[in-house]
């Protein structure tokens, strides 16, 4: 290093490397597959195949690192580099460990030409449950997926494996649409599948269930099965999966296909290839565009559940008339759009009032509310940059100051466990323009002793003083009863704040990867008097989604 080289950028083999996280400045590893043919400095972009790794609880870092530079893994296709991902440890590459990939393949472009229409996402077991998931929400990134075995939603999945039955609340229901992967089959009109399983395996039932969603939308899935196999590939199955993927990716992604069939229940997956959605009606119900290219000079468009969305085009890849304006149809309404550029490129937006769409000049409107990466619920604050906040004055009660001293310090302590970060914190007088800038605030403890949840106090949907906690039109008593928020923040209403919580899954959810999911909405009221247990903070009261412009609900539960 001292004289200016660095061997491990230009190795081939297997390398193992690692980059600074955005989420909590952590160092996280991964794996790379470095083809023999790849030769630095030459303009040839390769072929990258994401492989997800399956369930391991003793997978520490040095693990997984020393199992990265020993195996070349189960797939290592030639020319093609292959991705291993730590996945922030065991959670099935949710919330923090879906964003592990992201940031992972952003560090490997910096080093290697990579050929953003030749990624392959596959993985078996737990890392086929990833791969389910990364294949629904991301479909338009991809040439491909391979999941194998793995689980593809929560309910069925724990019924067949344990006989188990899901009794979820009313909002835990509502969030299991987040990672059920079967809410986004029709996204995989836009993704070719092959997937796998052993024909003795107990998780076939993931792409048995993902078979029969597909088939509602008319998509017939590919399924190879290992004959007499359990939880494991065929041999013969692997050249047969291997055969297939080649001759997709030989063709590869076509980021501007004529049409585009897109399903969402959240902001949080709000992209398909040239389809982006700004605005939900209503979040948590089902929302569909279904767009096409009908000639030089029209785009139609059906929709349902959308308020606003874009149509995006990248320079030279428009096959639009540049000479003259596009005509949009959406759902039957006919538009002149924004014209075609000069590059072969096109941006347009649109918004809905009403029933009515129009044009928009721009996607902002001036307007608090719900759009992408600001949509709740609470756990999507960990899903980028977070500070925990911690405070230093005397709360307005001893039991509610000792409830936020326990469950911060569960909360930090869980992040490293669960997440293998350690959280960012800092006291509440010393949080900086910085901070508020860069990152999402968690803030613990009450106006009392937290100044900065003081300070802004006025500014949130909520009343909180000594003797009562007001939330919506409901009041508590303060002596036993604490928020739990996820909000805007009103000195930086392009990040959250969010109030005395962590991710809100906990132990007894670690048992199963499946159970790994949100387990509390945009907001709730915790009464401190009923004891922290494996799943849950104390007793909700009352819990709920924030609306469109992140107003109150009309009624709460």
């Amino acid at each position: 290093m001292r004289q200016g080289r660095a061997p491990l950028t230009t190795a081939a083999g297997l390398v193992a490397r690692g980059y600074v996280s955005k989420i909590d400045g952590s160092v996280q590893p991964y794996g790379l597959v470095v083809p023999s043919s790849y030769r630095p400095g030459t303009p040839y972009q390769h072929r990258l195949d994401a492989w997800f790794h399956g369930r391991g609880e003793n997978l520490s870092e040095l693990n997984f690192i020393d199992g990265r530079q020993r195996s070349l893994g189960e797939f290592a296709p030639p020319h093609a580099f292959v991705l291993h991902p730590y996945g922030r440890y065991c959670n099935a590459n949710k919330l923090a460990g879906e964003i592990d990939l992201f940031e992972a393949l952003e560090h490997v472009r910096k080093h290697y030409p990579i050929d953003e229409n030749r990624i392959v996402v596959r993985g078996f077991s737990m890392g086929g449950a990833a791969c389910w998931q990364y294949a629904v929400h991301y479909a338009g990134l991809w040439a491909a997926a391979a999941p194998g075995a793995g689980f593809a939603e929560t309910p069925e999945f724990l019924k067949v494996f344990q006989n188990e039955t899901l009794q979820p609340t009313w909002y835990e229901a509502k969030l299991l649409h987040l990672y059920n992967c079967t809410d986004y089959a029709a996204n995989l009109f836009n993704c070719p599948v092959v997937a796998y399983s052993g024909e003795i395996d107990r998780q076939k039932q993931a792409a048995d269930v993902m078979a029969r969603a597909l088939a509602t939308e008319g998509i017939d899935l590919v399924h190879i099965i290992g004959p007499k196999t359990g939880h494991g590939y065929h041999p013969q199955a692997k050249q047969e999966i291997d055969r297939r993927l080649d001759s997709i990716v030989a063709r590869g992604r076509d980021p501007v296909p004529t049409r585009v069939r897109f399903s969402t229940w959240t902001l949080r997956y709000n992209q398909m290839l040239w389809i982006t959605v700004d605005g939900l009606d209503q979040h948590w119900d089902r929302a569909r565009v279904d767009a096409q290219i009908v000639d030089p000079s029209t785009v139609k468009a059906t929709t349902q559940n959308i308020a606003a969305l874009t149509f995006s085009m990248p320079a030279g890849l428009c096959p639009l008339d540049n000479t003259q304006k596009p005509k949009v149809i959406l759902d039957g309404q006919e538009l002149q759009a924004a014209p075609v550029g000069s590059d072969l490129s096109w941006l347009a937006h649109f918004r809905k009032t009403g029933t009515r769409w129009q044009v928009a000049a721009t996607t902002e409107d001036g307007a608090l509310r719900k759009r992408h990466g600001l949509q709740g619920p609470i756990d999507d604050a960990f899903m980028d940059s977070f500070l925990m906040v911690r405070p230093t004055g005397q709360p307005l009660h001893e039991s509610i100051g000792t409830w936020v001293q326990s469950e911060s310090a569960h909360a930090m302590d869980h992040w490293r466990r669960q997440f293998r970060g350690e959280a960012r914190v800092k006291n509440d007088a010393d949080v900086t323009d910085a901070d508020i800038a860069n990152s999402n605030l968690v803030l613990w403890g009450d106006p009392g002793s937290n100044k900065l949840l003081a300070k802004i106090l006025d500014k949130l949907p909520i009343r909180w003083d000594a003797e009562s906690l007001q939330v919506g039109e409901k009041k508590y008593d303060a002596t036993n009863h604490v928020p739990l928020l996820i909000y805007p923040n009103p000195l930086n209403p392009k990040r959250y704040i969010v109030l005395n919580s962590g991710f809100t899954f906990r132990e007894y959810d670690y048992l199963n990867n499946a159970r790994q999911i949100p387990k509390l909405p945009d907001f709730a009221v915790i009464d401190v008097r009923k004891p922290v247990s494996a799943r849950a903070p104390g007793a909700v009261v009352t819990a709920g989604f924030f609306g469109e412009r992140w107003e109150w609900p009309t009624t709460t539960k």
